[in-house]
């Protein structure tokens, strides 16, 4: 993994994560075997539809923005890709949060990963298949702003001070846009 230097935070960025599979293959395996659902969240006082599809894998629930996730079991595909982040990250995960943005619409607003059930310095193993898309960090004291392009297969390691101190998400784009689908591995404490 390269590291990204980025101040209050730990960030690094490998442009491949070693896959005994295709890339395309793990996408199009990705969208047909998962769960996917479509949540709703508390926004500042308010109940949106999520602009995306997700789902929630691992050990233990999960809880954000009024939103509770009952956990379903690693599956095969899920596992290997598991093992293969956590090769390359030295650290362990037993959860994950997958997202399915389906073209240019969806999107993530912008957020820290920064729950109690994460721990004081969560670190998180963010893995992407499909079309590029872009990664906005966002200092919460500076303002200072980084884009990062999401590549199919790569990994963006997130550590250390990182969530405290930094906001991201990814816009929604008018321009013609494929299929991507977004791991966050993370270890629920």
């Amino acid at each position: 993994m390269t590291p990204i230097p980025i101040r209050d935070g730990e960030l690094a960025f490998l442009s491949q994560l070693p896959l005994p599979w295709p890339n395309a293959v793990v996408l199009a395996r990705l969208i047909a075997e998962t769960a996917w659902r479509e949540e709703s969240v508390i926004v500042y006082g308010k109940r949106h539809l999520q602009p995306r599809l997700s789902a929630w894998h691992g050990d233990k629930a999960y809880r954000y923005s009024g939103l509770s996730l009952a956990p379903l079991p690693f599956t095969p595909l899920l596992d290997t890709l598991r093992q293969a982040a956590e090769a390359v990250t030295g650290r362990e995960y037993n959860s994950v949060l997958l997202n399915y943005y389906r073209d240019g619409r969806d999107s993530m607003g912008m957020h820290s990963d920064d729950e109690a059930e994460l721990g004081a310095e969560p670190a998180i193993a963010s893995l992407s298949f499909g079309a590029t898309r872009p990664f906005v960090l966002r200092h919460k004291i500076t303002k200072e702003t980084l884009r990062l392009p999401l590549t199919d297969g790569s990994l963006l390691f997130m550590a250390g001070a990182m969530q405290a101190n930094w906001m991201h998400g990814i816009n929604k784009t008018a321009r013609p846009v494929g299929p991507r689908v977004n791991l966050t591995f993370r270890n629920i404490v």
